[in-house]
């Protein structure tokens, strides 16, 4: 087959999983990304020598496809701790997985989190998820995540608490209106997996899977503008041709490109990166919110020190929607009641906002659809299956199934 069987448009993660396992089966693909790299949403700059992610970023180390795919030992991993804190009116609560951390148990005993029902439904909850074969919580009854747990046992009180405000900051949205078979499978993920960062930020995951295509696979700074009937247009007005083209960009080219495509809503979500003299909470632990005033806010520098210069703490915190006037001296404010510390004197490094940072996926929501759009079209991204990077590689995985069957027809 000639070198331009398949033509991959954008080198995210679920481009570059199509390209790996359609070259795999001897296919000539090339990709072409309109950035100057590989990564889409899964990028980090280095911002006045801090590395700065786009947007609040966690790698998940048990998701099948990130196993099958990447040698997690190369990416030089630091782990978040296996738990949340919480701000409450009450003061910090922690929420931990005992099994991985036996020294936080009294933390879990009635009357702190929760009472001892919540504590016994909590614990059921986590069992379930752990031990049933992922296939079962996959073809189970959709509803709201706020109803998922509700069926759990889950008081609204221990809702209120733990779950809204730690969700919130996972789906993106502060309601639980997500599915809750999608809860399900991301539980039991945070259950059994750990969740890291790479030492040389989330745009370490991508080019992972870049590095693994052959040399001249992905051509970097190469708009498309449009589909033809043979191939593609590039900005600079090339035509390339191809028996099949897979547009596996973000929502906004998707529809450009294939505007038959039926595409969720996304969220946004706006981060804002400030740097200290020092770490506010020296561990590194997420914390949130009850009060919803923020998603979620970290320390980076206590996940991965290499995120900031030796002497400088990196804080990312991250909020709803878009950044507004006086929005952030509201979450520095918050910020300061949560670590317990003066916020005054941070330096407000970055804002970044993400306009498609996740799809909504309110139930029913299919685990997976279809990549074919029309015959030698096809679409792959987090919005034809979960939204995650486990989501992005299996579509991208679907994407090569499907057309290595109607190119073999």
């Amino acid at each position: 087959m000639s070198a331009a069987d398949v033509l991959v448009v954008g080198a995210g993660a679920a481009g570059l999983a199509c390209a790996r396992d359609l070259l795999d089966a001897g296919v000539g693909v090339r990709v072409l990304e309109a950035s100057d790299d590989v990564g889409g949403r899964m990028r980090a700059d280095r911002v006045e020598g801090f590395l700065v992610d786009r947007g609040f970023q966690v790698f998940n180390t048990s998701y099948p496809q990130v196993r099958r795919r990447l040698v997690l030992r190369d990416l030089r991993l630091h782990p978040f701790t296996p738990g949340v804190l919480v701000h409450d009116p009450s003061g910090r609560l922690r929420f931990s997985d005992p099994t991985r951390r036996p020294g936080t148990i009294p933390d879990l005993l009635p009357g702190r989190l929760a009472g001892a029902r919540d504590m016994a439904a909590l614990g059921a909850l986590c069992a379930r998820d752990l031990l049933v074969p992922p296939r079962l919580l996959k073809r189970s009854a959709d509803a709201t995540t706020r109803t998922a747990l509700a069926q759990a046992g889950i008081s609204e009180e221990l809702v209120e608490r733990l779950f809204r405000p730690f969700l919130s900051g996972v789906f993106l949205e502060d309601e639980l209106v997500t599915s809750g078979r999608f809860f399900h499978l991301v539980w039991r993920s945070m259950l059994r997996g750990t969740l890291c960062l790479p030492m040389d930020g989330i745009g370490a995951v991508p080019r992972a899977l870049a590095t693994a295509l052959p040399a001249g696979t992905v051509r970097l700074d190469t708009p498309v503008t449009g589909l033809t009937d043979t191939g593609v247009l590039t900005a600079a007005g090339r035509e390339l041709p191809a028996r099949a083209v897979v547009v596996a960009t973000g929502p906004g080219p998707v529809a450009e490109l294939l505007p038959e495509v039926d595409l969720p809503d996304y969220r946004v979500v706006t981060t804002y990166s400030h740097v200290a003299p020092r770490s506010p909470l020296g561990e590194p632990t997420l914390l949130v919110d009850s009060r919803r005033r923020f998603l979620n806010t970290v320390v980076l520098s206590d996940v991965v020190p290499a995120y900031a210069p030796a002497g400088h703490a990196l804080i990312a915190t991250s909020v709803l929607g878009h950044d507004t006037e006086g929005r952030e001296r509201g979450v520095r404010e918050a910020l300061a009641e949560a670590y317990g510390t003066d916020t005054a004197g941070w330096d407000l490094l970055t804002v970044r906002t993400v306009q498609d940072a996740l799809p909504a996926m309110a139930p029913p929501q299919p685990l997976s659809r279809t990549t074919r759009v029309a015959p030698g079209r096809y679409v792959c991204g987090d919005h034809r299956a979960t939204g995650s990077v486990q989501g992005a590689l299996a579509s991208g995985a679907r994407a090569a199934r499907e057309i290595l069957h109607d190119l073999r027809r």
